[in-house]
């Protein structure tokens, strides 16, 4: 397994991990997945060298950090980097996030939410320290707290031996820069895929410059990117109201993975897999969160880490995806 280092810390993840937003099931997911199977999926990712497990109480309510705790009990602990965040809350108030069933989600990122948070965490995941903590989502009004605030509560954390490194998602530069005033940043976490290149215009600049590891979530689209959706799929759930989810845009995506066969037939590999190793190819500072719910598709995606895509082969695949936007 390929490693890269985390910032000026002693930790290295494989440039690859392990998201359980979808093992932690709930309404999200349209229902909870088999135990027995999460658990053989998390073991599976670290018999093929992942070493990062990606979690969240946000995820149906700290279910998906429960299934994790177990799963680390089959596991060295001292090879399992184990990252988590804070900043999503039901059982307090903040600002209104979003509704899952029938529970209402919260943004809070006050340093007392967040010490609740941090013990909440490590209970369910039953260990003594965190190795990642990362801000799941950035404060706002009515319920704002400075990013000065919510990393001093942070470093305290570190220096208690709570929580290892700091981590942030879905930040834009500015809060990066007022994370980096006030301690170390050493991990974001974006939305990146082949579809959505955002990030590429700023964020990946500015985390190259401050070495800052840029992990990806949703690299295969919630699935679309996997070749396995068929022209009659109905999105439901998570996936519902998103733009590449969207009937028109979703049919023209699946005539751009039927142009992607004879790439997959060179390289000996299956359409997710292609464009897994699209995005690792685009900087040595990436590291994907694969969302795999079964052991085969662990398999699968690992093998992304072996395919020596070519310049000239990424940009085609980049040109396809470009031309999707233009129709």
């Amino acid at each position: 397994m390929k490693m890269i280092p985390l910032g000026n810390t002693d930790i290295t993840l494989s440039r690859m991990g392990l998201g359980t937003w979808a093992i932690g099931g709930g309404p999200a997911w349209n229902g909870d997945l088999e135990l027995q199977v999460c658990l053989d999926t998390i073991v599976e990712a670290h018999r093929c060298g992942i070493n990062l497990i990606d979690t969240a109480p946000g995820y149906n309510f700290g279910n998906s950090e429960s299934i994790v705790g177990q799963a680390l009990k089959r596991l060295p602990r001292n090879e399992v980097v184990v990252e988590t965040k804070c900043g999503i809350v039901w059982e307090r108030k903040g600002s209104l996030f979003n509704k899952v069933g029938d529970r209402q989600l919260y943004k809070n990122l006050t340093p007392e939410s967040i010490r609740e948070e941090v013990d909440a965490s490590l209970k369910r995941l039953d260990i003594d320290c965190i190795d990642i903590y990362m801000t799941h989502w950035q404060s706002v009004e009515p319920f704002f707290t400075p990013i000065a605030e919510t990393m001093g509560v942070l470093n305290e954390l570190k220096k208690e031996g709570k929580i290892r490194a700091i981590g942030a998602a879905n930040v834009d530069t500015g809060h990066i820069q007022e994370y980096l005033k006030h301690g170390d940043l050493h991990i974001i976490q974006a939305k990146y895929s082949i579809l959505d290149r955002a990030l590429e215009t700023e964020l990946l600049p500015l985390c190259r410059e401050h070495n800052i590891v840029v992990q990806v979530f949703s690299p295969l689209e919630q699935g679309l990117l996997t070749g396995t959706i068929t022209r009659d799929y109905v999105p439901g759930g998570a996936q519902a109201n998103k733009r590449w989810f969207q009937r028109q845009n979703m049919l023209r995506v699946i005539e751009m993975l039927e142009q992607w066969r004879p790439l997959c037939e060179k390289y000996a590999c299956s359409i997710p897999t292609l464009a897994l190793a699209w995005i690792l190819k685009q900087s040595d500072l990436i590291s994907i969160l694969s969302g795999a719910t079964a052991p085969e598709q662990v398999r699968e995606n690992v093998q992304a880490l072996a395919i020596p895509l070519s310049d000239e082969d990424a940009l085609a695949m980049r040109r396809m995806a470009e031309a999707l936007e233009n129709e």
